[in-house]
């Protein structure tokens, strides 16, 4: 088994599933913005109803933020299992070599982190988002009791 192309593999695997992480955590996010900007909430009579259509896609993005850590440590991990597969074998690694070999497979979890961070952003300034709103509606629902 050629060991660069397990490390490539494992490299590019970890960094594009948490690329692709990033890229639905951001559509979802902006999915969301531009959902509740055009939200009428007027036109809902059930709080229930309000909250569902509210929280549609939320915790993907919650998920995401949760994960994506873990996974970027799991690409970790597995790159430093490679180090060492090689060192043990004495194949050509020299300290430069495995220094940097350590390094690259440190990337994975900090490409998780770049991930997480703003994705647990996103997910906080939805959920206000949202209390906002049902907020709002609670009040309408108030305003219209009292005509």
């Amino acid at each position: 088994m050629d060991i660069e192309l397990l490390q490539d593999g494992l490299d590019y695997g970890v960094i594009g599933i948490l690329g692709m992480m990033s890229f639905i955590t951001l559509w979802f996010w902006i999915e969301r913005i531009l959902f509740y900007r055009t939200l009428d909430l007027s036109s809902y009579k059930l709080k229930e109803s309000l909250e569902i259509d509210l929280t549609n896609n939320i915790s993907i993005i919650s998920s995401f933020g949760s994960n994506a850590p873990y996974i970027g440590l799991l690409g970790t991990v597995f790159g430093i299992i490679i180090t060492f597969y090689v060192m043990g074998q004495g194949g050509d690694l020299d300290a430069k070599n495995i220094m940097t070999s350590l390094a690259l497979a440190l990337k994975a979890t900090a490409m998780g982190l770049a991930v997480a961070i703003p994705a647990i952003f996103f997910h906080t300034h939805i959920v206000r988002k949202m209390e906002v709103l049902i907020a709002k509606w609670e009040i309408l629902q108030k305003e219209k009791l009292e005509y």
